[in-house]
């Protein structure tokens, strides 16, 4: 079962969703600046000069700290991307230990399955990676069938090696999903949009004039880097994503095969 759509899964909707809220942010930071008498804007200055220091500075923190998160499960899906890879490569050696009616069989059906998990990485569409993984699903069933009949029939340590094998092959397809789910939680996006826009607000309040285009730089670098942000973190919708580099080369060894 595939998770539901994500909002995070569409880093450009980000984009200018966050840019127009940060925008607004400051806008309404210095109609609520302009609202003060002069004299308590004097006073006010140097106190509020180190508070919008500190917090952008927190902010910096934390913004570094999320793009770390997500960088982290981008490289964590690579790696999984590349043991599926092995794995697949070497249950297709081992399947020459089955008897030959049965080898054959599993090679075709691994070869099926390479197909299956190379689309997985390659299409955007949520619909078309259900039926991808539904189609993923029986092939695994029929793989593990294929399988575990001769073992169960002539048990002896290379059937077993053979089984392992096929277990290495079904495990890090699970390992490689839970990679793709494993995203920056909810509270970190919250915890950094909700400090961006107290960013922007005191920003806005804090300006000397009504200046349109200093309000725009840092709605325009906050609203870049969650779009950074979302575009790694986000396995299938964004522009930045994992290509199946090590599948594609074991598929190009066992065709001609």
């Amino acid at each position: 079962m595939l998770p539901s759509h994500n909002p995070l899964d569409y880093p450009i909707l980000i984009l200018m969703l966050s840019f127009f809220a940060f925008w607004t942010a400051a806008r309404v930071g210095a109609y609520f600046r302009g609202r003060q008498p002069e004299p308590e804007k004097a006073d006010n200055h140097e106190d509020f000069t180190q508070l919008l220091g500190s917090t952008l500075t927190l902010l910096a923190l934390i913004i570094g700290f999320t793009f770390s998160m997500a960088v982290n499960r981008y490289d964590l899906r690579k790696i999984y991307e590349e043991q599926e890879a092995n794995a697949i490569g070497t249950e297709f050696v081992r399947a020459d230990l089955l008897p030959a009616a049965d080898a054959a069989k599993v090679r075709a059906m691994l070869v099926s399955y390479l197909e299956q998990r190379m689309l997985n990485y390659n299409i955007r569409s949520e619909d078309r990676a259900r039926q991808i993984n539904l189609q993923t699903s029986r092939l695994q069933t029929e793989m593990w069938s294929a399988v575990s009949m001769p073992a169960a029939a002539q048990p002896s340590p290379v059937m077993a090696l053979v089984l392992v094998g096929m277990n290495e092959v079904l495990n890090t397809q699970g390992y490689t999903q839970a990679g793709w789910w494993n995203r920056v939680p909810v509270a970190a996006w919250v915890l950094l949009i909700a400090i961006s826009m107290f960013c922007n607000l005191m920003i806005g309040y804090g300006a000397h004039r009504n200046n349109t285009f200093g309000f725009l730089i840092l709605p325009i670098a906050l609203s870049l880097s969650l779009f950074l942000i979302a575009d790694i973190d986000s396995p299938r919708g964004g522009v930045i994503r994992i290509h199946p580099q090590n599948l594609e080369a074991l598929s190009e060894s066992l065709h001609p095969r």
